[in-house]
């Protein structure tokens, strides 16, 4: 891919951990920044970094011999969610900046202790997801703040479909603690609605589930038995500090749906939001000066997958010393929402958010795919 940012200079130096399916993503959208590079990988199977070193020409390391190597400034954390806190802590106490894979961890103490430990040892952390950096949830971002709708006063935020059964080619993760509808889509979109309107306060929420078993029908696993050890559908009522509540639903439960991925209504109109999953998607505006459903262009670069944008912009937020957009401390309020609406799950109240975070400031619409300001 044509890289399309400013001039050359000097890259930080990313080590990999965790060579699965995603790090391709990486691989393939790092390469639209002059300011990251890849040039290490490991796994906890040596033969899946070595894999991965010959097929991007890199070099494999163990895992201990990465944290140590000094020419890594960031370490790229892909590994499982259970994994993602102690990785990212034996980072730091490595003396490594880290950016991780969603979410940031499953346990708020974990999360925390990671976010503490980088504080004390004046490193950065960062997770993604970091789709709200595209060019479709910067759009709608900037629609809200120049006051297209007015004030934002409720939406609706759905993620809808069957499960994964039918398609990935291990789809057991998806049914058992740390993933399901919630902590697997959950981040996505809950990490665009704090980037849209900021901080959540408090929720309340319901969840069941359709049956504690499911049938793999994927070519790799068909017929294995699949035990769903958590609730496959998820609804809470979301309300952030803003006023504003939003109807929140995530479902593995869901054959087809009309449903838009995001809607917000406010005093002067409503928007329909792109798919938080993706950097790009049709938006739509409905106001009272023009009563009907029309298309936005994009106000902003990053319309193809850039799922490496949030790790760039750390990297440049390092060198500048500035907050990094996709930070540990947004990622640690996304988390605690969904702690949250678990926790509420099962007992039936509304729970209160303890964190809280600043919107980061939305990316100069003048910049280009694979520049960072």
């Amino acid at each position: 891919m044509a890289k399309h940012g400013t001039a050359m200079q000097t890259p930080s130096i990313i080590g990999l951990i965790g060579c699965g399916n995603i790090s391709t993503s990486y691989f393939r959208a790092s390469k639209l920044f002059d300011n990251i590079r890849i040039d290490y990988c490991a796994d906890l199977f040596p033969e899946a970094a070595l894999k991965t070193a010959q097929e991007h020409g890199i070099q494999a390391q163990s895992i201990e011999q990465l944290l140590q190597n000094s020419n890594v400034d960031i370490i790229l954390n892909l590994t499982t969610p259970q994994s993602h806190c102690s990785v990212n802590l034996a980072a730091l106490n490595a003396g490594k900046h880290v950016y991780c894979e969603k979410p940031f961890g499953l346990e708020l103490a974990e999360a925390k202790q990671v976010l503490d430990r980088a504080n004390e040892l004046n490193l950065y952390v960062g997770c993604a997801p970091d789709t709200f950096l595209g060019a479709g949830l910067q759009t709608c971002r900037k629609i809200v703040d120049d006051g297209w709708l007015g004030k934002v006063t409720a939406g609706s935020a759905n993620m809808s479909c069957h499960g994964h059964e039918s398609w990935h080619p291990n789809p057991s993760f998806y049914y058992q603690k740390g993933a399901g509808p919630l902590y697997d889509m959950g981040p996505y979109y809950i990490t665009a609605l704090v980037n849209i309107l900021g901080p959540v306060a408090s929720v309340t929420a319901m969840s069941n589930r359709s049956s504690e078993q499911r049938i793999a029908s994927c070519e790799e696993q068909r017929g294995k038995v699949l035990d769903v050890e958590v609730d496959t559908h998820v609804c809470a009522l979301l309300k952030f500090e803003s006023g504003t509540l939003i109807n929140f639903s995530m479902s593995f439960d869901t054959w087809a749906t009309h449903t838009a991925p995001i809607e917000l209504h406010g005093q002067l109109g409503s928007l329909k939001v792109n798919d938080p999953n993706m950097f790009d998607g049709d938006i739509q505006l409905f106001s009272q000066h023009n009563p009907q459903w029309q298309s936005i262009p994009y106000s902003h670069a990053n319309q193809q997958d850039m799922r490496s944008v949030g790790l760039a912009d750390m990297a440049s937020a390092i060198r500048k010393n500035r907050p990094a957009r996709a930070s540990g401390k947004l990622a640690y309020h996304v988390l605690e929402v969904m702690d949250c609406i678990n926790r509420s799950c099962i007992s039936t109240e509304t729970h209160s958010i303890t964190s809280t975070c600043s919107r980061t400031p939305p990316l100069p619409c003048e910049l280009l795919d694979g520049q960072i300001d």
